[in-house]
């Protein structure tokens, strides 16, 4: 199946090596090669040494930005955190003046929209054990998504239009169907489901929408 292509996947790290860095950016360039490396050949080929020879710089002129392959798979996780926020405040603007379970939608809404446009990112940041979330900023900034969604669903019961129930298990189930239906999506599982994959994004939003409709008063 046909998969987005990364923004940072589309920058340009080819060409012979000590060809493709002319002293600009660096930190820039290998995360940018650090996703095309991903994309290629898979997480687990990832060093800080592959990505310095696909940038075409010496082994050790990355350390200074990243000392260690956790340092920068973290980076690549927080500047996925980066464009999921920027997604998700897009939706949320959209959604201004609607009710709290809209608005809710709206977020789920602009995950998917970032999951599928950003594959590699998505692996990366739900990939804990190669990053450093508990010392990065990833975790604060992930709580304050969860405190969002928490808000949302308790806002949508105080409006009367959620069902009785607890509505932080609400929002887990939420973001559990999310989180599933974008890994089924990047692991390639969805023809096996009987998902239509010319648009996969609107099939999605479809299941999500099935799920709220299930949770509504």
């Amino acid at each position: 199946m046909s998969r987005p292509s990364t923004p940072a996947a589309k920058a340009s790290v080819g060409g012979p090596p000590g060809r493709r860095y002319h002293h600009g950016n660096l930190r820039q360039a290998l995360l940018e090669a650090t996703v095309q490396l991903i994309e290629t050949q898979g997480l687990d080929q990832v060093s800080v040494r592959a990505v310095a020879k696909m940038v075409g710089v010496s082994p050790g002129a990355p350390f200074r930005h990243f000392p260690t392959r956790t340092a920068l798979l973290t980076a690549v996780a927080e500047q996925a955190m980066d464009r999921l926020r920027e997604e998700i405040d897009k939706a949320l603007a959209a959604a201004a003046g609607e009710n709290a379970l809209m608005r809710y939608r709206a977020l789920g809404i602009g995950f998917f929209t970032w999951a599928f446009g950003n594959p590699v990112h998505f692996q990366v940041i739900s990939t804990r054990a190669v990053i450093d979330f508990e010392g990065s900023s990833l975790r604060a900034r992930n709580d304050e998504i969860r405190a969002v969604m928490a808000d949302m669903m308790r806002d949508a019961q105080a409006a009367g239009l959620l069902r009785r129930g607890d509505p932080v298990r609400y929002a887990v189930a939420g973001r559990a169907l999310g989180y599933g239906l974008a890994r089924m999506y990047i692991d390639g599982q969805f023809p096996s489901w009987d998902v239509e994959d010319l648009n996969p994004l609107q099939e999605v939003i479809g299941i999500f929408d099935q799920f709220i409709a299930s949770i509504a008063a």
